[in-house]
């Protein structure tokens, strides 16, 4: 999906664009604010402009995903079947010239396409127990850690909300890094340190069975810390060097792959306020669990604007996957149709408990076998509800027969979504230079594959051609 670079953008221009966000996203705010699985309760298909609804009603999957998210199939062509409303198109075009774009600034083959399941980017050894996503997630940003630490001079990575120690792994015993991995679950950080041993092993042996291969990087596992990061607090143990670097002080690099909520904004106060911590390069995620007040908003610029908040609904919408949901759209499968049975549930729960609103229904298997009076029973036992209430046949069926209107629906709110979160990771932009440090935004992964792509890549001195050098993917 196009967008906007935030490289391309001075000091002021990132200024205007979070004006111009906190703008569009008040003049949408009622498709944002809305839950899909009130649609029929609420009546959303009203609250549609009605140019907008003949606009979209009748529209396929697939053409939702061509007409409206842009995001045509292979060798499609976008061509309306009728001419929309200027307010719609505006929408459209709004959401795509204003959203960071998500688009990687390499081109390279896939390294999937020999084994969708192996990255041929990674030798075997890494790839043992990482899937594909989190594969290409730790090869692209263990690299760019890797630059960034050369360029900065680093003597130490901490990887902060490490989980497993895949990236830690990779960053240690991959590409020759000193790091430090914090975790604050004990049992994840057991199963990590089982796993250096399995790795160590496994690359014992491969050297063994290829004496010929020099090792170039020297071999230190990573160092495993279970400690729990206070996002208002700055944690000592993050601070430490774990080896008294040769001249002066420890220079840190912090970093965090989907570091989660209020954990992204730990990593940007340690950096702020820390001289041993000289880079950052962080990717956030679960936007919806950031602090209110205190996760966002960050920077001064942002907090001074009119309709600058961004409630709970908001920042959850920001956290879906557009390119994936767009690939659904073309496929037009048959799961689509889990959000139409959902509100349709909506209603009958609200006829037999009008207090109970919202209620969370645990997966049910296989959504797209059942008739729609099956996926109503089954959820209404899921919310501790009597599964023979007497169900009216009739307005199931007509709720199911909107089920494109509920997809469409859906369709707008994502195409906004990009847009609550360009503002968030642009508030932290601004809040970083407001202070006197030099920060950008780099597209790192492929969209399809990891939807939360865009890292934070922050130093106390100019970037400069730096940037090129961060973006290139390695041969």
């Amino acid at each position: 999906m196009p967008g906007i670079s935030a490289r391309g953008l001075s000091h002021e221009g990132r200024r205007q664009l979070a004006v111009n966000l906190t703008r569009v996203l008040a003049l949408y705010r009622s498709i944002l604010d809305a839950y899909i699985i009130e649609f029929f309760t609420d009546n959303l298909w009203d609250t549609l402009p009605c140019s907008w609804q003949e606009a979209l009603d009748g529209l396929n999957p697939p053409q939702l995903a061509t007409m409206l998210l842009g995001m045509p199939g292979e060798g499609e062509v976008i061509r309306y079947r009728s001419v929309w409303p200027l307010t719609l198109l505006a929408l459209k075009s709004t959401a795509c010239a204003l959203a960071f774009t998500r688009t990687p600034g390499f081109q390279t083959p896939s390294e999937f396409l020999e084994n969708p399941s192996q990255s041929s980017r990674l030798t075997a050894p890494f790839r043992k127990h990482v899937r594909p996503k989190k594969q290409h997630e730790i090869r692209r940003l263990g690299e760019l850690v890797k630059k960034l630490s050369d360029f900065t001079g680093c003597t130490q990575v901490v990887d902060v909300g490490s989980g497993q120690g895949h990236l830690s792994r990779f960053m240690a015993l991959g590409l020759g890094l000193m790091v430090k991995s914090i975790e604050g679950d004990q049992r994840l950080v057991e199963r990590a340190q089982r796993l250096d041993q399995e790795l160590l092993q496994a690359l014992e042996k491969e050297e063994k069975r290829n004496p010929q291969v020099v090792q170039t990087n020297p071999r230190h596992s990573p160092h495993h810390v279970v400690r729990w990061v206070d996002p208002t607090a700055l944690c000592e143990e993050l601070l430490l060097p774990l080896e008294n670097p040769c001249q002066g002080r420890a220079r840190l690099l912090l970093t965090g792959l989907h570091a989660c909520g209020d954990l992204s904004v730990a990593l940007l106060r340690h950096f702020s306020c820390c001289p041993e911590v000289v880079a950052l390069a962080s990717v956030g995620c679960c936007y919806m669990k950031l602090s209110d007040p205190g996760g966002y908003p960050l920077s001064q610029w942002v907090a001074g604007l009119p309709g600058y908040e961004l409630p709970y609904r908001l920042r959850e919408g920001a956290c879906h996957a557009l390119e994936e949901y767009a690939e659904r759209l073309q496929k037009a499968g048959p799961g689509l149709r889990t959000h139409c049975y959902r509100a349709a549930l909506e209603t009958v729960i609200r006829r037999a408990r009008p207090d109970l609103r919202r209620p969370g229904v645990q997966g049910i298997p296989r959504v797209h076998e059942l008739k729609i009076e099956e996926y109503v029973q089954r959820g209404l036992q899921r919310v501790g509800l009597d599964p023979q209430l007497p169900l009216n046949l009739d307005a199931l069926q007509a709720h199911q027969a909107q089920e494109n209107r509920v997809v469409a629906f859906f369709s707008l709110a994502l195409l906004l979504a990009p847009l609550v979160e360009t503002l968030i990771l642009l508030d932290r932009l601004l809040y970083l230079q407001e202070q006197g440090f030099h920060a950008e935004l780099l597209p790192i992964f492929s969209p399809e594959l990891s939807p939360r792509n865009l890292v934070l890549v922050a130093t106390k001195m100019p970037l400069g051609q730096a940037l090129s050098i961060l973006e290139t993917e390695d041969s």
